[in-house]
């Protein structure tokens, strides 16, 4: 093992997983703890994790990074609106590094940390890397050279709020046809009710492939939707590599497929979107790969250095 060491913790709804790499970006431990709700428990069960998953080499660990769902100023490490966590308000980083003893804490979006995750775990050739995230909302991170592309207000890739849907949906934004209106996972959930805790998407796929008229008119209304993500980023960043991830990625290849029918279709019609062959670029996040602690670690690394 390496003499220097950085740690990583995803912070999510239910729960917090945690990384220990090594000066190689290799993962040596990986420890998760149930989540819990209000800021200062937040930020004393990171603390309590990091240790955790350092053991013996915590002093050895030259920052911790964090990555969680919100509005995250990453220069500061301010942490605003986590509505899952009941969180208004937090200066994360700061009581964090205080709870550590002053180790360096850098703090990005969730979204922002798992497309360095990804993009370190599938490819690493890539100059650049768009991860989508099709979860409760919908959200793309960048990466550029292995660096994050934050933007001028911390708001790139915030792509779920575009409202270009036809469908018009009213959105809690406060805008109409935002696409997370009609391609995120509460969005699917609401356009097709399953009645079970089951996700929706895969009965959503499999009744229409089975033929079911209801299910092939909300599939047609989600694989646009889902396209448009796609094809933006794509014009937009002009990415080597998309990764599909999220809550809405467990469904695995039948989703990949959905996505690669849609623009491969559009490229039927449009010459210009057939030679970008995006759906040759498209690919599954990693299933139980702890990326969004990797890129919060790797984000950790970047500011420290």
């Amino acid at each position: 093992m390496t003499d220097s060491y950085t740690v990583g913790i995803d912070v999510g709804g239910t729960k917090i997983e945690a990384v220990l790499v090594d000066g190689m970006g290799v993962v040596r431990v990986c420890e998760r703890m149930a989540a819990r709700g209000g800021a200062d428990r937040v930020v004393a069960d990171c603390a309590r994790l990091a240790r955790m998953v350092a053991g013996p080499y915590f002093p050895e660990v030259q920052a911790v990074g964090i990555g969680i769902p919100g509005q995250v100023d990453p220069t500061t490490g301010h942490v605003a609106n986590v509505v899952n966590l009941a969180i208004v308000d937090v200066e994360l980083a700061r009581l964090v590094s205080q709870a550590l003893g002053g180790v360096p804490v850098h703090v990005e979006n969730d979204v922002n940390a798992a497309a360095l995750g990804a993009a370190h775990m599938l490819d690493r050739g890539s100059e650049t890397v768009a991860f989508l995230n099709f979860g409760t909302g919908l959200a793309a991170g960048l990466v550029y050279r292995g660096r994050l592309l934050h933007g001028a207000s911390g708001s790139a890739g915030e792509i779920g709020h575009i409202p270009v849907d036809p469908n018009r949906f009213e959105c809690p934004c406060g805008q109409r046809g935002c696409l997370e209106t009609v391609c995120s996972g509460a969005a699917v959930a609401t356009l097709w009710p399953t009645g079970k805790d089951d996700p929706p998407m895969p009965d959503l796929l499999a009744k229409a492939k089975a033929g079911d008229p209801a299910a092939q008119r909300v599939l047609a209304i989600v694989k646009h939707a889902m396209g448009d993500a796609v094809q933006m980023v794509t014009q937009s960043v002009d990415p080597e590599l998309i990764v599909v991830g999220g809550g809405m990625a467990k469904t695995g290849q039948p989703l990949l497929d959905a996505i690669g029918e849609e623009v491969q279709a559009r490229g039927r019609r449009c010459p210009f979107l057939e030679s970008l062959h995006i759906a040759g670029r498209l690919r599954l996040a990693p299933p139980d790969e702890p990326i969004g602690a990797v890129g919060a670690a790797l984000a950790a690394v970047h500011v420290s250095v």
